[in-house]
């Protein structure tokens, strides 16, 4: 009897076994609420991809910034002056303040005067010197205009006049001089008169060591 009793123990066992075998795997996904799988598939989609990851983490290329020499208590046509003689290499504060200490002496940077002091067009201007270095004789007087005409504007234009004063003759033959740092007013006032021909000297050297006070370095963004 025992036996028997095993025997049908055994072939139950085996019979609950198979059904439980045969029970089919529940799904994860379906047991969890639709909110819940709605909002891990956004978490999926929101998370940074590894190129958003990336640029999120690299800084700024900083703006190269470099060194200038800007004037206090100047006008507007003392300051574009000033910016005009760095950008074309002259940048020693000694020699930046002779150029504008002359420049003031002779027409006090304004652009359109004439010698005595009325303020004219450069045709109007019939005798003495005109603009803001007072150019006089004929041969540079001439020159001013031409060179506005080659240019497409007016000899009457600040701007223009700056240009002209460049390319003169009389400027190249002290530019490399005035470009060369180091030296002091005077040096550069000598240079200056050979350049300008002054019949005057006036205040002009006053006026540099003015301006040389004035000029101050600061740091600014590379243009």
């Amino acid at each position: 009897m025992l036996n028997n009793l095993t025997t049908v123990a055994v072939s139950l066992f085996g019979t609950v076994a198979t059904s439980v075998a045969t029970l089919p795997t529940p799904s994860y996904a379906s047991q969890l609420p639709l909110n819940l799988i709605l909002d891990q598939v956004a978490m999926i989609n929101e998370a940074p991809t590894q190129e958003t990851a990336t640029k999120e983490v690299v800084p700024e290329t900083p703006t190269p910034k470099v060194k200038r020499l800007i004037c206090k208590d100047c006008n507007s046509y003392e300051a574009r002056v000033l910016d005009f003689l760095q950008d074309k290499g002259v940048t020693d504060r000694n020699a930046l303040a002779t150029i504008m200490g002359n420049i003031r002496q002779e027409s006090t940077f304004i652009p359109n005067i004439c010698e005595g002091g009325a303020r004219t067009s450069y045709e109007g201007c019939r005798s003495g010197g005109f603009g803001v270095l007072q150019w006089t004789d004929s041969a540079r007087y001439n020159g001013l205009g031409q060179h506005a005409r080659r240019l497409g504007s007016s000899p009457s234009n600040l701007e223009t006049q700056l240009d002209y004063l460049i390319n003169e003759s009389d400027w190249k033959m002290i530019e490399g001089q005035m470009k060369t740092p180091g030296q002091t007013i005077n040096d550069y006032m000598r240079l200056a008169r050979r350049w300008i021909r002054w019949g005057h000297h006036g205040a002009r050297t006053d006026y540099a060591y003015d301006y040389a006070r004035k000029l101050v370095m600061v740091e600014v963004e590379k243009s």
